[in-house]
């Protein structure tokens, strides 16, 4: 969370890392990313490829919408016939039976109205006849049958779209996960876990509704401008030219306004990703913000954030949301033109009358999907600009691929070697340099030191969660980087500071450790690692439910099932990093025998900063700055009076110290030593007796009396239950 509440560690980890890119507000660690403007042209392009897997149905689609978009084209033209016929038949009844057309057209030039013989010359009229209700029924027969097959064809059309559009976002999404799987650590360790949810959860349903809403209109759309402006120029070249002077206007007005929005749309998206990182720190860490009060710090950094986005999402809408009026103000200009220029054409009769009804109805069909295009363009630049940000996903550096011919080990034993490891999570900063380490099978290695010195790097490097610089760790003599991960981390197993435990039965998280397991064999594990002494006394036992936060147990009934889980999978090498750090003393003593017992005839890593949980190691190393400065068992350390010594002192001394001026006021009996002093006399203060329990035999840098081993009798819990 913030800086305040961040821990040691915490900080160390970040100095040794360098900045991360981050997405929330600066108390949350999130700085502003660096801008980088949406490239739409190539981005679109990489979307509609997603196709391509599906390219014999998106040819159907094409044919399906191109014959559908010739039947709903050729409409018009046919129901100008039908207002011929009915024009045809109103003129030929105004006119005298038994003259023909000619006559009466040179009836009127006599009479000096040329310019109505003119409009009735281009009129296919026979006088004293009305309207021909048969034929003029054959033409509005023909029109419904095309529109009723253009209709059925575009739904068929955008059911194959649909399917189609439904399976390429179920493929990206396999993809992202897939490519999840192979991103290295550093990755998710420079990124917000808000961040990357909303990439693969909203960004990707954006993707596809965007796709959705658009394509199939906009392949409809386009089409229909193909297949009118060809009609338009078969009935009349000159209007057509009219209606074409739209097309420059309309590019240049979308281009105008596009550029504009689309800054402020990949913003949009960045913001909501940014936003999501906010809430999703601050809900899972809701108690510590409660705990140091950071409410209304949280509130006020969360309304910035979600201001940027309100003002970002508005700007583009409402920018984007300017071209559709404007490309209807275009449309009636070109529309007016026509019509005027269209109805002179009649008045002289060079066109029919149906001719120009159906043109001008062509020339809304013309500008029509053009605007329709250019109002689909804010919906269509948010989807590439999300899609953007799921191909960046897609395109960073995946972690180094397994060797093609792997190793594997077909009889472990547990033997790790360091050869001359030189390792740093930036080139500019120097962790881990020219370390050599050889732990043989079966001992129990402690790695101890202050915060920052590379303990858990150190594991994390035999884990192969990050790559090395230079050198190579052997497990049983082979090189881990010759064995495949999976085989790899299948041999380990590792119980942390932080337990991880999923939504489900207490019986399902153990047997997590290995699929296949019997039930005997997870109640074995479990009797073993002591989660049998608690289980019992829940109301469904092992079938207890835990929700996704595991609220309904303890935090040491949490630890132990955990241990429990790597006991299951019974590995050739153990890590234990801080497992006792967050539970209390008398839980700490159950953990400790949980361990002890999942230790046993194996190679073990122990991280602690309580040293009194490693005194039984084989070999401790301490280590600063990623160098190991000592190594030796306890008591050889202690003899030599270095770094061990000290950090040791730092400990039990100085608590006896302070426990000492606590309650000496009590009453000291006459020539106590403080506990844990050089002298190693151990007296306790009077009336305290627990107090030779909890350190007042430990010796100091120079030897003395030990302390009781932390595997000393487990105390019982009245109810059977485990602290």
């Amino acid at each position: 969370m913030s800086e305040g509440v961040k821990t040691a560690e915490e900080k160390a980890a970040e100095a040794r890392r360098g900045p991360a890119r981050r997405g929330g507000p600066p108390h949350m660690m999130m700085g502003q990313p660096t801008e980088k403007s949406l490239d739409f042209g190539p981005s679109a392009k990489r979307l509609l490829g997603r196709l391509r897997p599906h390219r014999v149905k998106v040819v159907v689609v094409l044919v399906f919408a191109v014959v559908s978009v010739a039947l709903s084209s050729i409409g018009p033209k046919i129901l100008g016939r039908a207002t011929d016929l009915i024009f045809a038949g109103v003129v030929g009844a105004q006119m005298p039976a038994g003259a023909s057309k000619e006559q009466v057209i040179e009836g009127l030039r006599a009479k000096g109205e040329d310019q109505l013989a003119d409009l009735l010359s281009n009129v296919n009229f026979v006088p004293g006849q009305g309207i021909d209700f048969s034929a003029l029924a054959n033409v509005l027969l023909l029109v419904m049958g095309l529109f009723v097959a253009a209709s059925f064809l575009m739904w068929v059309q955008g059911w194959i779209l649909q399917g189609v559009l439904q399976q390429t976002m179920y493929d990206l999404r396999q993809e992202v996960e897939a490519k999840l799987n192979r991103l290295p650590l550093p990755y998710f360790d420079n990124q917000p876990r808000g961040e990357i949810l909303s990439r693969v959860t909203n960004d990707i349903d954006n993707v596809g509704q965007s796709l959705q809403q658009t394509l199939s209109q906009l392949l409809n759309s386009l089409l229909t401008v193909i297949a009118v402006l060809g009609i338009m120029f078969w009935i009349s070249w000159s209007l057509a030219l009219i209606a074409l002077v739209s097309i420059p206007i309309s590019i240049v007005v979308t281009t105008v306004i596009a550029k504009r929005s689309q800054k402020l749309f990949v913003q949009q998206w960045r913001n909501t990703g940014e936003l999501n990182g906010i809430v999703e720190e601050t809900f899972t860490g809701h108690g510590l913000v409660k705990v140091y009060g950071r409410q209304q710090e949280t509130a006020d950094d969360f309304k910035v954030k979600n201001d940027e986005l309100y003002a970002a999402s508005f700007g583009a809408q409402f920018i984007s949301g300017l071209i559709m009026p404007v490309m209807m103000f275009v449309g009636n200009l070109n529309y007016v033109a026509i019509a005027v220029v269209g109805g002179l054409r009649v008045a002289s009769g060079t066109m029919s009358l149906g001719d120009v009804q159906a043109f001008i109805q062509y020339s809304r069909q013309f500008t029509q999907p053009l605007t329709q295009v250019a109002s689909m363009a804010n919906v269509l630049q948010s989807g590439v600009a999300s899609a953007e940000r799921v191909f960046e996903v897609l395109d960073a550096p995946e972690q180094e691929a397994d060797v093609p011919q792997p190793e594997t080990i077909e009889d472990p034993h547990g033997a790790v070697a360091f050869e001359d490891v030189s390792f740093s999570y930036t080139p500019e900063k120097p962790l881990i340099e020219h370390l050599d380490l050889s732990v043989s099978p079966g001992q129990t290695v402690a790695i101890v030191g202050p915060t920052g010195a590379g303990k858990t790097t150190l594991v994390n490097l035999i884990m192969r969660f990050y790559e090395l610089s230079s050198g190579r760790i052997t497990l049983d003599g082979v090189d881990i980087r010759d064995m495949t991960r999976h085989d790899l981390r299948a041999r380990i197993g590792m119980v942390l500071q932080d337990t991880w435990l999923f939504g489900g039965t207490i019986r399902d998280n153990i047997a997590y450790g290995r699929p296949g397991a019997t039930d005997a064999e997870v109640l074995e594990a479990a009797r073993a690692t002591y989660v049998d002494r608690f289980v019992h006394s829940l109301p469904d036992g092992y079938d207890t439910v835990l929700d996704d936060e595991a609220s309904n147990i303890s935090a040491g009934e949490k630890q132990l099932i955990t241990i429990a889980r790597a006991f299951l999978s019974d590995p050739a090498l153990l890590i234990l990093d801080e497992a006792t750090s967050s539970v209390d003393t008398r839980t700490e003593l159950l953990v400790q025998h949980a361990m002890a017992a999942l230790r046993s005839d194996r190679t073990s890593f122990v991280i602690a900063h309580r040293l009194s949980t490693i005194r039984d190691a084989d070999l401790i190393l301490v280590m600063e700055e990623g160098r190991i400065v000592e190594q030796g068992s306890h008591a050889e350390l202690l003899a030599r009076g270095g770094a061990y010594a000290t950090l040791y002192a730092a400990q039990f001394a100085g608590a006896a110290a302070d426990l000492d001026e606590e309650f000496g006021a009590q009453g000291a009996a006459p020539g106590s030593t403080p506990s844990g002093r050089g002298d190693g006399a151990g007296s306790e203060p009077d009336g305290i007796p627990e107090m030779a329990g909890v350190g007042g035999g430990a010796p100091g840098p120079t030897g003395g009396a030990g302390a009781p081993a932390p595997d000393a009798a487990v105390p019982a819990d009245p109810e059977g239950r485990a602290p």
